[in-house]
């Protein structure tokens, strides 16, 4: 049974952000669900991104999406290293290394926000941008799952409870939302038993009924790095709207 309890959260909880719309007003046709997806068998490992040592999961995730994308569509993927992840939560919640106190997490809006406007350090030094976001009900598992299939991930913010730090499997939902803390991770596929995410450098699944206990916020990302796997924007979504959407977001929001 694997031990996560010493592992960091970082996440700071909050509802869905409501100044991103719903995907659904950007659809103008419904999108495929299939049974299953999987978006992570070309990636062989998960850098931690100094997750265990720092609540930084907010800007770890989006690392790992960045790698996910960039390894369906690139040579080379794009991998992001501990300083990189740490200098966008640093500017993003105020982080200081090496100082403990500063370490109070960040909000899953404000870390989307400075990815489509700062960018993401990468290893070739130009930044990785982010295009747009809408969020998705976490409730709704046929939104869930078409959001996935369609567009490689949906960024979330689950709300953990004690039992998720000794499960190999997040399945039991008899403790209370939170009671160990919030936590961001990025879905990467779903089977019959319920959604696959990263974290922690590795893949977790958890069942349907796990996932709508605790999960608490949810976005489909859309990105250049994307759009190359497909070779076309994703079908039935209004791309302009949504790039447009997002711009006026990025300029009405602040970065703590």
């Amino acid at each position: 049974m694997t031990d996560h309890s010493n592992m960091k959260l970082g996440r700071v909880r909050a509802p869905q952000d409501p100044r991103l719309a719903p995907l659904r007003d950007y659809l103008a046709a419904p999108l495929a669900s299939p049974a299953s997806a999987d978006w992570f068998s070309r990636i062989n490992a998960w850098p931690m991104l100094a997750n265990d040592e720092v609540g930084d999961c907010a800007c770890a995730a989006v690392g790992h999406v960045i790698q996910q994308w960039t390894s369906y569509t690139d040579a080379h993927p794009v991998v992001m290293d501990d300083a990189q992840v740490l200098a966008a939560y640093s500017a993003v919640s105020g982080y200081v290394p090496g100082d403990p106190a500063t370490d109070r997490g960040a909000l899953c809006g404000d870390v989307l926000r400075y990815w489509a406007t700062t960018g993401m350090p990468t290893p070739d030094g130009g930044p990785d941008t982010l295009t747009g976001a809408a969020s998705v009900d976490p409730r709704d598992l046929d939104a869930v799952r078409r959001a996935v299939a369609t567009f490689g991930n949906l960024y979330a913010g689950v709300a953990l409870p004690l039992s998720a730090q000794n499960e190999d499997v997040w399945a039991s939902i008899s403790d209370a939302p939170g009671s160990w803390g919030g936590h961001c991770v990025p879905l990467v596929g779903y089977n019959e038993i319920g959604p696959i995410c990263v974290t922690w450098g590795a893949l977790k699944q958890m069942t349907w009924e796990w996932w709508a206990t605790y999960a608490e916020e949810a976005y489909a990302l859309l990105s250049p790095d994307w759009l190359r796997a497909t070779g076309a924007d994703p079908a039935g979504v209004d791309w302009a709207r949504l790039e447009a959407a997002m711009r006026v977001l990025a300029l009405s929001l602040s970065v703590t």
